[in-house]
């Protein structure tokens, strides 16, 4: 009866999506990539109010180990534009201070070049917060070009601080269970007081 019921939900969450997809007028023209596709489908969502609370899009590409440059310039520039479109987007439609886009990788970069014009894995990594309800800022300290650990960039902010903020002052959960037991500082980087939206 459960697998059922599962079933069911996720045949009426197809749909609704597909339909959706159709239906929804964006209030800005979006790039041409998959990511801003994703993004795009996600704004009607949140704008439809099927009741979106976590989502994600990813986008592929980064694992740079040969010549990086060209194709981490066009990354960079797809997360950008696209980002843009998602939150220019929300904004018409009042919604911009209801989302919080954090950006993620499982992996970071080593600080060398590794002798292909590339760099390998390594320890570190930035992590993007975007939004309305984001305090702007840099959050801990520029990484030490001269002062690595065994060709790795030092941390200056553990990746859980910043997940223990977002799940606590943006989702209201508890960080604790989801980051294994433990307690970690956080960074007050989300707006308590957001003004009333605009749109």
């Amino acid at each position: 009866m459960l697998l059922h019921k599962t079933e069911q939900a996720a045949y009426e969450s197809t749909r609704a999506i597909q339909k959706l997809d159709k239906e929804y007028k964006p209030a800005v023209e979006y790039p041409r990539n998959g990511l801003a596709s994703g993004l795009r489908l996600l704004a009607g969502a949140i704008g439809s109010d099927l009741g979106v609370k976590v989502c994600h899009v990813s986008i592929g590409g980064w694992d740079t180990h040969a010549g990086q440059k060209a194709p981490h310039a066009r990354l960079l520039e797809y997360l950008s534009e696209s980002i843009y479109a998602f939150y220019q987007d929300l904004k018409a439609h009042g919604k911009d201070q209801d989302v919080l886009v954090m950006t993620w990788s499982e992996f970071g970069r080593r600080a060398r070049d590794n002798g292909s014009a590339g760099t390998d894995h390594g320890a570190a990594a930035p992590l993007f917060l975007v939004g309305t309800p984001v305090k702007a800022g840099l959050y801990g300290q520029r990484p030490d070009l001269g002062a690595l650990d065994n060709g790795n960039l030092r941390y200056a902010v553990d990746f859980r601080q910043v997940y223990a903020t977002v799940l606590e002052d943006w989702l209201a959960g508890p960080a604790e269970i989801v980051l294994g037991g433990q307690r970690f500082e956080k960074l007050g980087l989300v707006k308590k007081d957001l003004p009333p939206s605009t749109a």
